[in-house]
């Protein structure tokens, strides 16, 4: 599945009426199992606001996606979650947000130790932060726990075998 947020302008009106003007930001997705290929597009999430920068990760039977609020009046602009029993909808409507009182956007992901953690990007501090959570219910901001280089926007955070990581390093080192 190949998912993204955009624009069609006039086609939720909840967009139009909100005060975010000619912005329609919707999650669309389409499938694939050889990427020549491409199932027809198809509507990911609506829950009647703007929304963007979405991730998804699986747990247990269940998706989650974090997804950011994008709803400029009132002002939102904020992480939140949703869970569906399948892939590719179904998704309900999203939790409260899970960050802070500022721009978060671009999150990513990981499971770690039992742990929830999504690293996001406060947009107008120019800096990275960071939520954790055991139950995905409960959130704590570990921002000041977290170090990124400076300009860091969004990005992916993935696992990668040690092994991985030392083929990388030792590339990188080479084409120094």
């Amino acid at each position: 599945m190949i998912y993204w947020a955009t624009t069609i302008p006039g086609r939720f009106m909840a967009g139009d009426t909100a005060g975010d003007d000619k912005y329609n930001h919707r999650l669309y997705y389409v499938t694939t199992k050889d990427f020549k290929t491409f199932s027809k597009t198809k509507l990911l999430y609506n829950q009647g606001f703007n929304v963007i920068d979405a991730t998804i990760q699986k747990e247990g039977n269940r998706y989650i996606m974090f997804l950011k609020d994008e709803t400029k009046k009132p002002p939102q602009k904020n992480i939140r979650a949703a869970f569906s029993n399948t892939l590719t909808g179904g998704y309900d409507k999203p939790s409260s947000p899970i960050t802070g009182n500022y721009w978060a956007e671009g999150p990513t992901a990981i499971k770690i130790d039992g742990k929830w953690i999504v690293y996001f990007d406060k947009y107008t501090q120019h800096m990275y932060g960071a939520v954790s959570s055991p139950d995905l219910k409960t959130w704590t901001d570990i921002s000041g726990q977290i170090n990124f280089p400076q300009g860091t926007r969004h990005g992916t955070v993935f696992t990668v075998t040690k092994r991985e990581f030392d083929n990388l390093n030792a590339a990188l080192e080479k084409n120094k």
